[in-house]
Formats: C-alpha cells, sequence, structure tokens
C-alpha cells in the first residue's frame, strides 16, 4: 500500500478534530495501518473526499472514537485516526 500525500495546508489529523466539527478526508496514509486495519477502514468507507464527522470518544483515554462517515456511525480506534488526514468544513 502506498501512503496518501496531501498538499491541504489545513489539514489535521481526524484523531485531533473537536467533537461535532464535519470534515473532508483528504488523505490516509495508509502506511500506518497494518493490512487488515486498512481493509476495515476502506470496509467502513474511508476514502479521499469522504465527508466525516467525530462525534463522540471513549471515557478512558478517549478512545475509541465514533465517527460519522456518511450515513453510518463507526467507532475507530485513536491510532488509526491518527493515518486519517481531513479539512474541516464550514459550519452550516
Amino acid at each position: 500500500m502506498t501512503a496518501a500525500v496531501t498538499t491541504d495546508q489545513f489539514a489535521i489529523p481526524l484523531d485531533r478534530l473537536t467533537l461535532g466539527t464535519r470534515a473532508r478526508i483528504v488523505g490516509i496514509d495508509w502506511a500506518l495501518l497494518g493490512e487488515s486495519e486498512a481493509a476495515r477502514l476502506r470496509h467502513f468507507g474511508f476514502d479521499e473526499g469522504v465527508s466525516v464527522q467525530p462525534l463522540h470518544c471513549g471515557p478512558f483515554g478517549r478512545d475509541p472514537i465514533a465517527i460519522r462517515v456518511g450515513r453510518m456511525m463507526v467507532a475507530i480506534r485513536r491510532r488509526h485516526a491518527v493515518a486519517v488526514q481531513v479539512t474541516p468544513l464550514p459550519q452550516q
């Protein structure tokens, strides 16, 4: 797998996005993820251009993170969210 490279100067890792803030995925560093972890994120719909929104964090170490991906809500580990680069979308 190759790492996604983003030139977006406003991109931040998904784990640092404020809860409730909508964002668009601009890149995913697949090299940071194991093969099964990458397959799981792809299965959940994580890809460049997809809209995501972190909704909740777990009580211990803020892990896992509940994230809305399209119309679905999924839980991913914070270490997986670090590999996903996003840019916040304007508030509606």
